[in-house]
């Protein structure tokens, strides 16, 4: 299991330059973000794709099941089948409570 952190260098405005000749470098102050190519970045995560998906009827469930009768050695039988067809995605939704991006490099707590 790994993690979802971008792997290409200069991504993500917090990813660092990786070279020895910074200016910064002489431990007397340290940014907390170095912002490169996005100045208007923020290391928090406003919204996130859903997981849920709208049906014909207009109702929101993370799967859709309906049932069919099947007929077996002259037994009927009541299985779920499940429905892929017809469901329209929720789309983006915004997260009551802001979360910080994976890929921010700050340790926030140490223990």
């Amino acid at each position: 299991m790994g993690g979802s952190g971008s792997k290409s260098k200069g991504f993500w405005p917090f990813s660092g330059s990786g070279s020895t000749d910074d200016p910064i470098r002489d431990g007397s102050e340290q940014p907390i973000a170095k912002v490169r190519s996005f100045p208007s970045a923020t290391p928090f995560v406003l919204t996130r794709k859903s997981s849920m998906y709208f049906d014909e009827d207009g109702d929101l469930a993370h799967e859709f099941y309906e049932e069919a009768i099947v007929t077996k050695n002259g037994r009927k039988k009541a299985k779920l089948k499940r429905i892929q067809k017809n469901l329209t995605p929720q789309g983006i939704i915004k997260l009551e409570i802001p979360c910080i991006h994976v890929d921010f490099p700050v340790v926030l707590c140490e223990a």
